[in-house]
Order: structure tokens, then C-alpha cells, then sequence
């Protein structure tokens, strides 16, 4: 995206779409966080934020599809990332957590959101606290739940990937018990250029641009082959592992397919 590009849409005004479509999402919080609050207050893992994610995704447009087999449980899903609605997505169709920035979570309600999903924060410029990270990620997938990690770092294309960070799979070696990797490949389609959050736009750029547009925003979510075993010792083959085998589906996917889809 060029630079004149990204500061039109930072300066754009807020239209009655994006207006319309943040309503419905306050509104939906507003429905769920009493039924959420309850299933916290008496220790049970709560379906609500799940129900948030899917909602907040179908109100800023998203009509999400599968294709492949998600693993449920002890697993570490590694995907390409493009836009802030990848959360959305995977966090309502895989019932996933996060690893994010650090910076996220000091960010009013976007923090808090965060938090009630679990979600694993790393400072990736402080090297001394990588151990106490990595045995917080650890803990989070000794428990079972799936958590979504972004090995690129930061946005990406969407029709490409960026270099994986193999220091981000530090947390997964040695290998967990039963804990499996499985690449994933959020496919934008056509539109993926479009979707993307990139510099110099900013996030709230970003945000504003997708809660404007007209049309809907068709993601296929593609759940690859986990990882073999024999791979997972190494974080460099870990990494090299997944960054190959999404590579080999976008590729794929840049040719019409007969596979089928799985609708939500």
C-alpha cells in the first residue's frame, strides 16, 4: 500500500457502515459479557467469547470457510497473518488463543477482549524475559487449549509470507506430550492486497477501511498437515517446517481447486 494511500484512509471519516457494524459489535459484547462474567465466576471455561469472536467477524463482513481437519486439542496452530480479523476468525472457528505484543494488552478494551481469551503476551525485544514467555506459552498449551501463534511477527500480504521467527517456537521445545503443530493458511483470496494491514497504513486505518466496505470479506481458513514428529525437536525445523508447507498452499491455492469447502 503507498503512502498516500494509507494516509487517506487514516484521515477518512467514519461512514454509516462502519458506524452501523461497530454498533452491532458493542451491542453483541453487551448481550454476552453477563453470561460470560457467570461462567468465570464459577471457575467454567466460557463459550461467550467464542460466540463474541464468531459475531464480531460476521458483522465486519467476514464469511469464513474451512477446508482440511482442525486438531481440537494440544495444539499449536502456526498461520501466515494479514489483517486484525485473522483474531476474529480463528478465534471463533478454531476456539483458539493468542500469542501477541505485549502492547496489546495495555490497550483500553482491546486489552481487556485479550485477556478474556487467554491470550499470551510476549515483549519480543526484551531477550531476558524470552524464558519466562516461553514458559508461559508452555503452560497455556500443557493445558490443552488450542493457541494461534503468528510466526511471521508482524502483517503480512496475505498472497505471500514474510520470514519466520523460529525464536517464537522456542516455547515448544523440547516437544510437549500429545502437542501437535499444525500450519495454517488464512486465504483472502483475491482481495488479500486489499485486506492486508501494512505499512504505513496504521491500525485504526486499517480498522476503519474494513468496517467501510461495501462488500463481504470471503476468508477460507485451510487447516494443513500437522508437522511430523520428527521435526519438532528443532525450532529452525519447526520453523522452516511450517513457513514450507503454507508456502506449498498458497501456491496450490493460486490454481482453481475441487476441493471442497466447509462452510461455519
Amino acid at each position: 500500500m503507498s503512502p498516500s494511500i494509507a494516509s487517506a484512509t487514516d484521515r477518512a471519516s467514519i461512514t454509516w457502515r462502519s458506524v452501523a457494524r461497530l454498533t452491532l459489535m458493542v451491542l453483541a459484547l453487551l448481550f454476552l459479557i453477563v453470561p460470560h462474567l457467570c461462567y468465570r465466576a464459577v471457575g467454567r471455561p466460557s463459550p461467550m467469547v467464542m460466540a463474541f469472536l464468531n459475531a464480531a467477524g460476521w458483522i465486519a463482513g467476514l464469511r469464513v470457510r474451512t477446508t482440511g481437519t482442525r486438531l481440537r486439542r494440544d495444539v499449536l496452530f502456526a498461520s501466515n497473518h494479514v489483517s486484525w480479523l485473522d483474531i476474529l476468525a480463528l478465534g471463533g472457528a478454531a476456539r483458539s488463543a493468542f500469542v501477541s505484543k505485549a502492547e496489546v494488552k495495555g490497550t483500553p478494551l482491546v486489552g481487556w477482549l485479550a485477556d478474556q481469551n487467554h491470550t499470551i503476551y510476549v515483549q519480543r525485544d526484551a531477550k531476558r524475559e524470552i524464558h519466562a514467555q516461553a514458559d508461559n506459552l508452555r503452560g497455556a498449551l500443557a493445558r490443552g487449549r488450542p493457541v494461534t501463534l503468528f510466526p511471521e511477527g508482524t502483517t503480512g500480504p496475505g498472497d505471500g509470507l514474510l520470514p519466520f521467527r523460529a525464536s517464537l517456537f522456542q516455547a515448544v521445545v523440547p516437544p510437549l506430550p500429545n502437542l501437535r503443530i499444525q500450519p495454517v493458511f488464512l486465504d483472502y483470496g483475491a482481495e488479500a492486497n486489499d485486506i492486508a494491514w501494512l505499512d504505513p497504513e496504521s491500525g485504526l486505518g486499517n480498522f476503519k477501511r474494513l468496517l467501510a466496505r461495501k462488500r463481504p470479506i470471503a476468508l477460507t481458513i485451510h487447516y494443513l498437515d500437522p508437522l511430523p514428529a520428527e521435526v519438532t525437536h528443532d525450532r529452525k525445523a519447526i520453523s522452516e517446517s511450517a513457513r514450507a508447507a503454507i508456502a506449498r498452499e498458497i501456491a496450490a491455492t493460486a490454481r482453481p481447486s475441487a476441493a471442497a469447502l466447509h462452510r461455519l
